[in-house]
């Protein structure tokens, strides 16, 4: 029960992120189509690798698959953002919302292989690891000055 509220939060989260990323998109292009199918692949993939937590104690393939496809959601935004970041006519966001944006993603995507190695050098903290992520807006903040 509790894997299966953490990946809801997780999602949620990932799809708050995504509306207020789209809210400014004004065209779509098949290759942006294309992108956005592929994160959608990685939300649809979260409910299977949550189902596989917990079936085998202590098993690192388990947290690999998990933690890594948080990882490859978080990235396939960062890909989402640098493609309208190429192709400015496709949106009304500025370039600071973009950098902001990828700064999250980036932040994100470290924090949670930070997680993913906690977990797989510290077997017993295991998911725990992913608490690491209330660490988000102090990553966000050093991403955002290394992008400037």
């Amino acid at each position: 029960m509790q894997s299966f509220l953490i990946s809801f939060v997780l999602i949620a989260m990932f799809w708050m992120l995504h509306h207020r990323l789209f809210v400014s998109v004004k065209r779509i292009t098949p290759a942006l189509m294309w992108i956005m199918v592929a994160w959608m692949l990685t939300i649809v993939w979260m409910p299977v690798v949550t189902a596989l937590t917990g079936q085998v104690a202590d098993d690192a393939l388990q947290k690999v698959l998990y933690i890594g496809t948080l990882v490859t959601t978080s990235g396939m935004l960062l890909v989402t953002r640098i493609y309208l970041a190429r192709h400015p006519d496709l949106h009304g966001a500025s370039r600071d919302d973009l950098r902001l944006g990828m700064s999250i993603d980036l932040s994100m995507i470290v924090l949670f292989l930070v997680a993913l190695a906690i977990a797989l050098v510290f077997p017993a903290v295991g998911y725990l690891g992913l608490f690491v992520m209330f660490l988000t807006g102090t990553a966000q903040k050093l991403m955002a000055r290394m992008l400037r």
